[in-house]
């Protein structure tokens, strides 16, 4: 009897040992496949972080240089607005400059053309002779002239180029005979030619050619003309004006420059 209790347990026991064997080997498959399952998942994982930091990392080299363009443009951007300051700067004192020099010279040459005005006094021994008639007097008297004409010049000097137009366009109207009008109508072109109207300003300048070829400013307005008729375009223009200069006055200063400009 106990024997066959004792076979009975141990074929129990061999059953069990079976059943887990079989249960492990039926198992291990599937314990496997999730362990394959974790690594390629891991992989997959891994492979996808490298491609976005390798992403990550292109975008923040393209941005890190779209950043340094930006700012080499803010920079170069500065230089040039600096330049251009510079530029403007130097040109308004050439401007500057020149309208200084020509009034200068202008003012040495009515020194030079303007009567005396101690010789418009009385001297002795007129006494006999006829007094002029006042409104004449008035009409031709080179003190008022020539105040009126300095109030033109300085407004020209002061940059107030319009009202300078206005004031020497009515000093040469009003003291047609005056020893400054050619002045004051040379002074009219220069004034026309700074207000951008080229047209007015060859008109102004050639009145002063024709009606006082030997003034010195006669050679002078011809340059004027002929960088009037240069910004028109009128090249033959030009060479001719220039030409004018060097036939009717080569020994003046305007020639010089006449030359230099037909040899470019």
């Amino acid at each position: 009897m106990a024997a066959r209790r004792l076979r009975g347990v141990s074929g129990l026991a061999t059953g069990l040992s079976t059943l887990a064997v079989l249960l492990a080997v039926i198992g291990a498959p599937q314990a496997l496949a999730g362990v394959f399952d974790d690594e390629e998942a891991r992989k997959q994982i891994k492979d996808l972080s490298i491609k976005t930091n390798e992403r990550l990392d292109t975008l923040s080299k393209a941005q890190f240089e779209l950043v340094n363009q930006i700012q080499a443009l803010r920079e170069e951007n500065a230089r040039l607005n600096g330049q251009v300051e510079s530029l403007n700067y130097e040109l308004d004192s050439a401007k500057k400059r020149q309208q200084d020099f020509y009034i200068d010279l202008d003012g040495r040459l009515r020194k030079i053309e303007s009567p005396v005005a101690a010789g418009t006094e009385a001297r002795p021994g007129d006494e006999g002779k006829p007094v002029a008639d006042p409104g004449k007097r008035a009409a031709s008297d080179p003190v008022a002239e020539s105040r009126e004409y300095e109030a033109a010049l300085n407004l020209f000097k002061a940059n107030k180029i319009k009202d300078a137009a206005g004031a020497f366009e009515a000093f040469a109207k009003a003291h047609p005979d005056s020893t400054l009008t050619p002045n004051a109508q040379y002074w009219l072109g220069n004034a026309h030619y700074a207000l951008r109207d080229c047209k007015k300003s060859i008109e102004a300048h050639r009145v002063v050619v024709s009606k006082w070829p030997q003034h010195p400013k006669a050679p002078d307005a011809l340059i004027n003309i002929a960088t009037c008729q240069q910004e028109q375009g009128d090249a033959k223009g030009v060479k001719a004006t220039l030409e004018t200069v060097l036939g009717k006055y080569p020994d003046s200063p305007a020639a010089a420059t006449a030359k230099q400009r037909l040899k470019k």
